[in-house]
């Protein structure tokens, strides 16, 4: 076994031992929101939102992007189980703009391992084979938060399978200070029509 492992199932192992009234939680969201965020290790959005287990959806993938599978899971959130207003939160300092579809798509095709970066960019120091995959997916890198949040709230928005009565508020977390920082646009564009 890795020491990751163990150390995560002896943390299971406590959690379990103190899991209390836990599982007599519903499945709908207590709170009746959801957030859509990025999964970058330095956001915690219990923390962030003061959430509690049970109190709301909480998606998470690369860039807190609005993709289709994003969107499912929002859509679900919504019309089997409540949620009456959506969070989009993407984050200062994401490695989401750091790189583009193009050099993904490059370091794909040379080597499946991890690549570094530093100040000349992008480097693929794994032997290959790769592979040209990485060409038929959409990486959903952005240049700007505040243009990513503004562009995920409007998908979401327009999207047909989106009830006009959800209010979509935009924020981006400050990953030195822990605040959310509205994005005016965005909450516009996701206001209730």
């Amino acid at each position: 076994m890795s020491a990751i492992l163990d150390e995560v199932l002896a943390a299971n192992n406590g959690y379990a031992n103190n899991f209390g009234d836990k599982g007599k939680l519903t499945i709908p969201p207590a709170r009746h929101f959801a957030i859509l965020t990025c999964m970058d290790a330095r956001l915690d959005p219990a923390q962030y939102a003061g959430l509690a287990e049970g109190d709301a959806h909480v998606i998470r993938n690369a860039g807190g992007r609005a993709s289709d599978d994003a969107i499912r899971s929002l859509v679900i959130s919504y019309k089997l189980l409540g949620t009456r207003e959506w969070f989009v939160i993407h984050h200062t300092d994401c490695g989401m703009g750091l790189f583009t579809d193009d050099i993904m798509r490059d370091l794909l095709s040379k080597s499946l391992e991890t690549a570094t970066v530093d100040a000349a960019g992008w480097h693929d120091i794994g032997k290959g084979p790769g592979s040209g995959e990485g060409a038929y997916i959409d990486w959903l890198t952005f240049k700007s938060e505040t243009d990513s949040v503004t562009e995920d709230v409007r998908r979401i928005r327009n999207h047909p399978l989106v009830p006009a009565n959800i209010p979509i508020y935009g924020y981006v977390y400050d990953v030195r200070t822990g605040r959310l920082i509205e994005v005016p646009e965005a909450t516009w564009v996701g206001r209730i029509s």
